[in-house]
């Protein structure tokens, strides 16, 4: 976006929100991270430059692929933060994304069979369950299934139990 001047003009926060998809509050929520990086204008407004158009995209994608914010903010350090891009940038950045969507792609398949299993078989049990007791950790508070029974929930007698971890 320029304006008469030809200059590039800077994004509102209401602005880059309708541009992304993304609330202004997780705009903010981002810039208090260390994820982005707003400039201010006289009034103290957060104006953005274009680039960070693709830098909120890159964290959306990120955040569902499953990366933390910790490791979002170190993956966008290693991007330009004056220029969008260029497919060399980000060829760099993406290079071990294959290999984690991957793993999480089979962790997902892992925890479908599971939770299958679980729900079908009705076996409730607590020995060999890994959503609801990995390592068997439940083993400690005596046999059976020790989360379903009332007096041993350990999260509250109404509560449907949680995993441990």
């Amino acid at each position: 976006m320029e304006d008469q001047a030809g200059t590039s003009r800077r994004l509102t926060v209401g602005e880059l929100a309708a541009r992304t998809g993304v609330a202004a509050s997780a705009l903010r929520f981002y810039e208090e991270n260390g994820l982005l990086h707003p400039e201010r204008n006289e009034a103290g407004h957060r104006r953005y430059p274009r680039p960070l158009v693709r830098r909120v995209a890159f964290i959306v994608f990120a955040q569902r692929v499953g990366f933390t914010l910790r490791e979002v903010r170190e993956e966008l350090e290693k991007l330009p933060e004056d220029r969008v891009p260029r497919s060399g940038d980000w060829d760099r950045l993406t290079g071990t994304w294959t290999a984690r969507i991957d793993e999480r792609i089979e962790e997902l398949e892992r925890l479908k069979l599971g939770l299958t299993g679980c729900i079908g078989c009705g076996c409730l049990s607590l020995e060999s369950c890994v959503v609801l007791n990995p390592g068997d950790r439940a083993a400690d508070r005596g046999p059976g299934p020790r989360y379903w029974l009332a007096e041993e929930r350990p999260y509250g007698r109404k509560e449907k139990p949680r995993p441990e971890g």
